[in-house]
């Protein structure tokens, strides 16, 4: 999903009234379980508005899904090997954050990698997700500043560290450089 062309929005719209439809789950369903509005929810199913980041993952999260398996064509046949073209991007709407699913659809592997470029002072922050408690992810940053709050806890990232972290806390990315940050989430679905 290319997200600089109006069709991401129609993309991402009928992918997550499939999901939702496949789940048996209604709209009112999909607010309850996902703490967003109906009416936000059947905007974005008729491309009328684009989720951010941590709206997105709060209804990926409420149909059981991570970003990456949001993203997944669930038509493709499996391959061990994806190629960079092949690569699915998406941009967040709110935070110009660019976000990259590396890894190969279809495999049994319950590890996904991401490769995320977030601009020079943006911000994104995920509530607490008690659910996902089984879910933990790896933040390795390659270039730039990252400042990772979980909690009451904040640490600083420089190029080459990586931050281990359970994705149930509450927790936010701030690139607090004046350069675009460039890392990779490794995220262990944990299933």
């Amino acid at each position: 999903m290319e997200s600089n062309d109006t069709g991401i929005e129609i993309a991402l719209g009928a992918r997550l009234k499939a999901l939702r439809t496949q789940r048996a789950m209604t709209l009112e369903d999909l607010a309850a379980a996902s703490n967003v509005s109906r009416a936000m929810i059947s905007r974005i199913e008729r491309a009328e508005a684009s989720p951010t980041a941590s709206l997105l993952a709060r209804l990926c999260e409420a149909l059981g899904l991570s970003l990456s398996a949001f993203f997944a064509d669930g038509e493709q046949t499996y391959s061990p090997l994806r190629r960079r073209a092949a690569q699915r991007l998406w941009r967040d709407p709110h935070t110009g954050y660019l976000r990259r699913s590396v890894s190969p659809e279809g495999t049994p592997s319950r590890v996904d990698i991401v490769e995320v470029d977030f601009p020079a002072g943006a911000r994104v922050s995920f509530p607490p997700r008690p659910e996902s408690r089984v879910m933990t992810q790896h933040i390795w940053l390659f270039e730039g500043e990252l400042e990772m709050t979980i909690g009451e806890t904040v640490h600083r990232l420089q190029p080459g560290d990586c931050l281990y972290m359970d994705i149930g806390d509450a927790f936010d990315f701030h690139n607090t450089g004046k350069a675009p940050a460039r890392y990779a989430v490794i995220l262990d679905r944990g299933h």
